[in-house]
């Protein structure tokens, strides 16, 4: 299934609610600006490719309303402002303002649902071919450990369909591995506060691939007894000279990855790089709500009067990624490979 469904009205659309998951499966309609934004803020809709097309199917919604220049530089700004570490969230939003805003305002709703729309495609699309692109890897992995036992994949956060609109990015060429024959299994980083591991496993389990939950900090551990053959992630916001930032915790396991000797693989569509930003250290990380941490389910674990912090995200250098995977193939994680993948979209634009 996908992830967003789009009313044949074009008055809502509706989007599986990951607060309720691994538990319960239910989707939520969302009808107005508001209620996109706070699905996005709340996490009921989260991962970069994902939350772009939700954000641009809310410039349309927000369009039906108000689709006056005022309403829709209002609607923009709104939902850039959700989340600011994911670059598609961006893209996406000004992509669809662009579509819209040369147009007379009573034409501007059913553009910015038709530009949602083609979003959507491309992002099904560009998913697809990175799990193409990604499964040699996989196979060149398991030749080289002669095909014996399984092959050892560790993620971190959920990089699955759920963060996308269909097939995912880091999990993306896991499954088509599995469905080709590779005896694939699968470490899953918990991946704490919002344990978006669980839903990693969730969709592992949906698909019948063989894998195990581990706490966060169990990586390097597995790293170190030769329990893992490779590392793959995937990205909120690429730099044009390949650092990565990605779930907080994804440094981490890049850092044992170099140690052990590890490829460290970052799965990700264009759509989530940020080609104009060079300085990784630009990039606006995500602070969320001390409650997260501070909470769970009513009960207080912190001590009271302690402070808490939560960064949501943290940054991998270049240096410590092997390459990137994309919907063109697969590219280092340098300035040079960065080119050469802008190169490639513009010359499919």
């Amino acid at each position: 299934m996908r992830t967003i469904q789009c009313a044949a009205d074009h008055r809502s659309v509706q989007v599986i609610d990951q607060t309720r998951l691994p538990g319960q499966l239910q989707w939520r309609t969302l009808s107005t600006l508001a209620e996109v934004a706070e699905a996005i803020t709340s996490m009921v809709v989260r991962g970069a490719p994902l939350i772009g097309v939700v954000a641009a199917y809310g410039v349309a919604l927000a369009l039906r309303d108000d689709p006056t220049d005022l309403g829709l530089q209002a609607s923009c700004a709104r939902l850039i402002a959700t989340r600011p570490t994911a670059v598609n969230l961006q893209r996406a939003v000004e992509g669809v303002r662009r579509a819209v805003a040369e147009h007379l305002p009573h034409e501007r709703a059913a553009l910015a649902f038709a530009a949602a729309e083609a979003l959507t495609r491309a992002e099904v699309d560009a998913c697809r071919a990175i799990g193409e692109a990604g499964l040699p890897l996989l196979q060149s992995a398991w030749d080289a450990k002669g095909r014996r036992g399984r092959l050892e994949v560790l993620t971190h956060c959920n990089a699955g369909w759920l963060a996308t609109v269909e097939h995912g990015t880091a999990l993306a060429p896991i499954f088509l591995a599995h469905d080709r024959g590779l005896p694939v299994h699968v470490w899953v980083d918990e991946t704490r506060p919002r344990n978006q591991g669980l839903l990693t496993a969730w969709e592992l389990r949906e698909h019948g691939v063989p894998h195990t939950v581990v706490v966060d900090n169990a990586g390097g551990h597995l790293m170190q007894r030769g329990l893992v053959d490779l590392c793959i992630v995937g990205t909120d916001r690429t730099t044009a000279q390949g650092d990565v930032c990605n779930k907080v915790g994804t440094w981490l396991k890049a850092l044992a990855a170099r140690h052990a000797e590890l490829p460290f693989y970052v799965a990700a569509p264009s759509s989530s790089v940020d080609f104009e930003l060079h300085d990784w250290r630009q990039i606006p990380i995500e602070e969320r709500s001390p409650d997260e941490v501070r909470w769970l389910q009513g009960v207080e674990l912190v001590p009271p009067g302690s402070p808490v912090a939560n960064p949501a995200f943290d940054v991998t250098p270049a240096s410590h990624v092997t390459a990137l995977i994309t919907e063109y193939g697969v590219f280092p994680a340098n300035s040079e490979g960065l080119r050469a993948l802008r190169q490639r979209t513009l010359g499919a634009s």
